[in-house]
């Protein structure tokens, strides 16, 4: 099955006390963004990338695709809005050779083959699908630094990108979204509203996103184990 990926590049890194856009960070020789693009790049069935960045950034970007040899007629770069949800309707405007659409935020580096493959497994089977992972720790619903309750954790999942839909049911969540005049935090709270089933594929703890400034070491490992993991596989 083939998609197109509208991939969120538009960040601006204040909770990463960074003076750039967090996407342009180092990690381990090569920028966030590029770690966080390569699975698509990869993937043939990713018929179309539409990244979406800060108008000032657009140059640097289109260098980036041209070192990495990639077809012009395989990446749109556009101009991202103020708000997330705003950057996702206008990578929307650009979308339409493919029925399926997968959202991915730029500052998530670590997105495997392996978990597009269930996206796309699960967007053929219900037309919307996104990638979460269990809750572990306790979770206590909080008001004023008081703990109001404990929270049932067994039905709890910590959500992901990328995340799949087809592309008509999208357009009509963020159309009614746009209308109503909410904002969500993600592209499945919008498809919820409409109402509409959004069914879940396991993510993976990896796939983390890099907010803060702790997080960068944390990710450093998890690259480290990656390649580990790639060397033993490539010499079995």
């Amino acid at each position: 099955m083939n998609y197109e990926l509208i991939f969120l590049a538009a960040g601006q890194g204040k909770r990463m006390n960074a003076k750039q856009n967090k996407m342009w960070l180092d990690l381990v020789g090569e920028p966030i963004f590029i770690h966080a693009l390569r699975p698509f790049l990869a993937d043939n069935r990713c018929s179309k990338m539409i990244i979406v960045c800060q108008d000032a950034e657009r140059k640097h970007v289109e260098k980036l695709m041209q070192q990495l040899n990639v077809a012009e007629k395989r990446v749109e770069i556009v101009k991202g809005g103020s708000e997330r949800q705003f950057s996702v309707a206008v990578g929307l405007e650009r979308a339409g050779s493919e029925q399926v659409i997968l959202v991915h935020d730029g500052a998530r580096p670590f997105v495997t083959l392996d978990i597009i493959d269930r996206l796309l497994i699960g967007v053929e089977k219900n037309r919307a699908a996104i990638c979460a992972v269990k809750v572990k720790d306790t979770v206590k619903r909080v008001k004023n630094d008081i703990v109001q309750e404990t929270v049932d954790r067994e039905d709890l999942w910590q959500v992901q990108t990328p995340q799949a839909f087809e592309l008509p049911i999208l357009q009509k969540a963020h159309g009614l979204a746009k209308e109503e005049q909410f904002l969500g935090t993600d592209e499945a709270s919008l498809v919820e509203r409409l109402p509409f089933p959004v069914t879940i594929v396991q993510g993976s703890y990896y796939n983390i996103k890099l907010t803060t400034p702790e997080d960068m070491p944390l990710a450093k490992g998890i690259l480290g184990e990656i390649n580990i993991e790639s060397s033993i596989i490539n010499e079995d």
